[in-house]
């Protein structure tokens, strides 16, 4: 059967693409640099931050950008800006786990980045058993070994689990380890040719379809 449903955070469990462009250009601009093209965002997106940053502004300073990063990231998130779970998402998450679904995470993200979500209070921490990121991990995806890692530490095996993400990449990387994948594509930000089909076993438009998604993907299981 499927014991877990993996999720991703970034325009899977909830939409960020769009906020963390505005936030980015922000401290691109506290600390005097150029704004970077939409374009660029997102031809770059799914890559960890400061990785990308390289490419979204050549040349700046990453020491100075992150410690200005910080501050307006905890602004946009007290401000409902960057982050924000709808309900429905919530609400799939609490039917994944009452069908018998442990719910984890895996992010890119590193743990300052995800430090607000994994706090003890968050709306998270009763539906979500496990977080990895970057700060908890040695490999990130694309790398499939992020997911060999997930599978070693929880004693689960690849056709056990779900891996539930919006980019190719996750997908590759989900598949080389042995799991199955759902692209999500809610967020508008890759549409289904932009996916290699032997990567994707299943597609839902919005997060919430995700429990169906699981369910036809285990009434498939011999």
């Amino acid at each position: 059967m499927i014991r877990a449903v993996v999720v991703d955070v970034d325009d899977t469990l909830c939409l960020t693409e769009a906020a963390c462009f505005e936030l980015e250009n922000e401290v691109l601009s506290r600390i005097g640099r150029a704004p970077m093209p939409r374009a660029v965002h997102l031809a770059t997106w799914g890559q960890p931050l400061l990785e990308a940053m390289r490419q979204r502004s050549p040349g700046v300073d990453l020491d100075q950008f992150a410690a200005a990063y910080a501050g307006v990231l905890r602004r946009y998130v007290a401000a409902g800006r960057l982050d924000v779970i709808p309900a429905e998402n919530l609400h799939a998450l609490d039917r994944l786990v009452a069908a018998g679904r442990t719910v984890m995470l895996l992010t890119s993200r590193t743990e300052s980045e995800m430090a607000h979500l994994l706090a003890p209070d968050h709306v998270l921490a009763e539906r979500v058993s496990a977080v990895f990121h970057a700060g908890n991990t040695r490999y990130r995806k694309p790398d499939p070994r992020a997911f060999d890692e997930l599978l070693a530490r929880t004693g689960l095996a690849p056709h056990e689990c779900v891996y539930v993400g919006d980019s190719p990449g996750d997908a590759e990387a989900a598949g080389k380890a042995g799991l199955s994948f759902v692209g999500c594509l809610q967020s508008g930000v890759r549409r289904r040719e932009d996916f290699e089909p032997r990567h994707v076993d299943l597609f839902i438009e919005a997060f919430p379809e995700v429990v169906d998604a699981v369910a036809r993907l285990a009434a498939r299981r011999p």
